[in-house]
């Protein structure tokens, strides 16, 4: 596995982009479409296929004054995520909330994100590069909130291809692609290449999700966030709901610990 050499001085700092690793990256992919539900197979992508674009990202990211301040202060956005005692509390239709729904009825948490990503970016040495590429991970299902994409097969293309133009991160073109390839030819005439297509325009158009003060947002009203990040509904993927329903992943129950802890 090919790793990144970054080193930082008081004047200056350098970055060796990893090699690009297509082989790694086509498996990969192959993996994935197998089985969508194989998060590790996504981490595998992204690195293969990192090259220069996480470094510009985290550059554009440090001169902003959120991201400024998160490197500073080494705030990490999984506190916040993972506090669902501290979401359930938040006012009800704010994205907090909205949030914490989400992820009760999938059955999925944001520690679960971190577990399947295990030693995927083993070779990042810069600690501030380090925080900034955690947090991105982190964010995914926000994503998916926000976006109005669910977690079956062809949201997770569609959130992918929103991902694009947000991370210049050529593992989510390779992901979006290939996944619009094979449900367009496996569902034919259901609109997924329009959806597909919909959801990097809206990726396009949304403002710099990255760049945002999440832990401020989650207190705010889910319909205000959405409005000023401009993103409009995903009127082709919702409209392509049977593809939606043969695509979910198998339902996942929520232990009854978790629900403690969502009613503490």
């Amino acid at each position: 596995m090919a790793t990144s050499t970054i080193t930082a001085t008081d004047t200056r700092e350098t970055y060796t982009p990893p090699k690009m690793e297509f082989r790694t990256a086509w498996h990969a992919l192959r993996a994935l479409m197998a089985d969508p539900e194989d998060t590790r197979q996504v981490f595998t992508i992204m690195r293969s296929l990192t090259g220069k674009s996480l470094w510009k990202q985290y550059k554009r990211f440090s001169k902003t004054e959120v991201g400024a301040n998160i490197l500073a202060n080494d705030i990490d956005l999984l506190d916040t995520l993972a506090n669902r005692a501290a979401l359930a509390k938040l006012p009800e239709g704010s994205l907090g909330r909205v949030y914490l729904d989400f992820m009760t009825r999938e059955g999925i948490t944001a520690e679960g994100l971190v577990e399947a990503s295990d030693d995927a970016y083993a070779g990042l040495t810069h600690k501030e590069l380090e925080r900034y590429t955690m947090r991105t991970r982190e964010m995914h299902d926000l994503w998916h909130v926000v976006s109005g994409y669910g977690r079956d097969g062809l949201g997770e293309i569609c959130i992918v291809a929103f991902s694009y133009p947000q991370t210049k991160s050529l593992g989510f073109a390779a992901i979006a692609a290939m996944g619009a390839v094979k449900y367009s030819r496996q569902f034919r005439g259901h609109g997924v290449l329009e959806a597909v297509w919909q959801a990097y325009r809206s990726g396009r158009k949304a403002a710099w999700l990255p760049g945002l003060d999440w832990e401020h947002l989650l207190t705010q009203p889910y319909a205000d966030v959405r409005a000023m990040l401009k993103i409009n509904e995903p009127s082709h993927y919702l409209a392509a709901a049977e593809v939606s329903a043969q695509t979910r992943p198998d339902p996942v129950i929520v232990e009854e610990a978790t629900e403690a802890a969502l009613a503490a």
